[in-house]
């Protein structure tokens, strides 16, 4: 089989669990669908908000219909506050006062006197926006450590020279999780580290992980079985970064006002 092939099959593997990742994370738009005089309207909930104001809005929703948003504090044993959405701009649009860093807000709607997401209200945090020069090659370079990882792990399973793709794994996952990680963490929530021992991040811990496993990996390269530990360390990263970004990540505790990690 020709190495096209396997950088095709590897692309399209990281690409499927990449998509799951995001799709499933806790800071991508919850997605509901209101049910209005038989017709259906596809809305998209934000959770994920930086340091302004987050704006929710009711896209094709039509006008005459009266909506509110219903929020608190997340966690906390706070009242609803209430809200009208206001008709601005061809659509309802309310507004969910920013946070401090880190800081959560749960919230519902109701449209038309019907209450959506009353029982498993949508979470939203609020964090720093982080730069793209640091964003932009951090994701990047956990994406490729996956691409690599994945052709690595092929070129096992067909019996293929694979120690220096298994090099340049660990050192793309090392740059872009260890260097450029912290720099996103801290640019946007304040600690450099909010995994293990610090923190229970599962973002930072997973990455931890994974990274562990691959050094087992490295150390053992001149072992004769060194290709089994090779594969765990490939289907360890693949089943933990399959867990959804951003879980268990930093929190701003209200009581004490100061941030968990």
């Amino acid at each position: 089989m020709k190495k096209s092939v396997y950088w095709l099959l590897a692309i399209v593997i990281t690409l499927v669990l990449s998509i799951y990742q995001r799709m499933t994370g806790p800071t991508y738009p919850k997605r509901i669908t209101v049910e209005l005089t038989g017709e259906s309207y596809k809305i998209k909930l934000p959770r994920s908000g930086v340091q302004h104001d987050e704006m929710v809005t009711l896209k094709g929703i039509p006008s005459d219909v009266s909506s509110q948003i219903h929020y608190c504090r997340y966690p906390s044993a706070d009242e609803y506050t209430t809200a009208d959405f206001v008709w601005e701009d061809s659509a309802w649009q309310a507004v969910l006062p920013v946070q401090p860093v880190a800081g959560k807000l749960q919230y519902y709607i109701t449209v038309d006197g019907k209450d959506y997401l009353k029982d498993e209200p949508v979470v939203i945090r609020f964090r720093n926006d982080v730069p793209a020069s640091i964003l932009v090659p951090h994701i990047m370079l956990m994406f490729a450590a996956m691409l690599f990882a994945v052709y690595t792990f092929l070129l096992v399973v067909t019996r293929r020279k694979y120690s220096l793709w298994l090099k340049i794994t660990i050192g793309t996952l090392f740059v872009g999780g260890f260097i450029l990680g912290p720099l996103v963490q801290h640019a946007a929530f304040g600690p450099w580290w909010a995994g293990f021992p610090y923190g229970t991040d599962l973002t930072d811990n997973k990455t931890l992980i994974s990274f562990l496993f691959f050094i087992v990996a490295l150390a053992t390269l001149r072992w004769k079985y060194n290709k089994w530990v090779v594969g765990l360390a490939v289907l360890v990263m693949i089943v933990i970064f399959s867990i959804p970004h951003s879980t268990y990540g930093s929190e701003y505790d209200y009581t004490t006002q100061q941030l968990k990690r």
